[in-house]
């Protein structure tokens, strides 16, 4: 289990999302000019939720506000922030890819093991989707993540099988819009947030203060 340093950021996210992998881009700029490490608590937030059927495939006939012209702004917004943050990314969007397995294994990981084991997978899944447009909802991907940040890649099968380990993840996305998260990324620190794929300085701002 993660023991819990004395400074820690809370951040919502979802894979799939590359807003929030700019955004942990932005957080490692800001992390290096720190003296001391900000611990991440990653809280799961399911952007496909509303388009998922029931036998877990993504419906994109279903309205949810989206059309082309969002998806073309949002594509411009991630190629500006890539120059800003000096990242290569291999997709702008994944539309047609699900994060549910990946965030099942990544729970599992952050319940059972030490900080460090987890934020090496969660950056595994990060760079493999967006660094290698690899589909990190196949559980075969997910496995094979886990076997190279030294995890035991048949328990990461398990976990994405469990049932109870489902529901529990649907649970925290249940909390996630109770506490007012309606978008991802979202940082949070002592009562304060900020939202989106913000800068290192406003991040700063946000933890420090100044």
């Amino acid at each position: 289990m993660s023991q819990q340093t004395t400074e820690q950021i809370t951040v919502f996210a979802d894979y799939v999302c590359p807003f929030c992998y700019l955004g942990r881009e932005s957080l490692d700029q800001y992390q290096a000019e720190r003296d001391e490490e900000l611990e991440i608590d990653w809280h799961p937030f399911d952007l496909r939720s509303g388009k998922r059927g029931p036998d877990g495939e993504i419906d994109h006939s279903v309205d949810d506000g989206k059309d082309e012209s969002y998806f073309e702004q949002a594509k411009e917004n991630v190629r500006r922030l890539q120059d800003e943050y000096d990242v290569e990314m291999e997709l702008e969007l994944s539309r047609e890819i699900d994060s549910l397995n990946a965030q099942v294994a990544s729970y599992h990981v952050k319940q059972h093991y030490d900080y460090d084991q987890w934020l090496d997978f969660d950056e595994a899944i990060y760079a493999a989707l967006w660094q290698e447009g690899q589909d990190i909802g196949d559980p075969d991907v997910l496995a094979d993540l886990a076997a190279e940040v030294d995890l035991d890649a048949t328990e990461i099968r398990d976990a994405i099988d469990d049932d109870g380990l489902r529901e529990e993840l649907t649970q925290q996305f249940s909390v996630a819009q109770q506490q007012g998260v309606t978008g991802v990324p979202t940082f949070a620190y002592e009562g304060y947030a900020a939202r989106g794929a913000v800068p290192p300085e406003q991040l700063r701002r946000l933890v420090e203060g100044e």
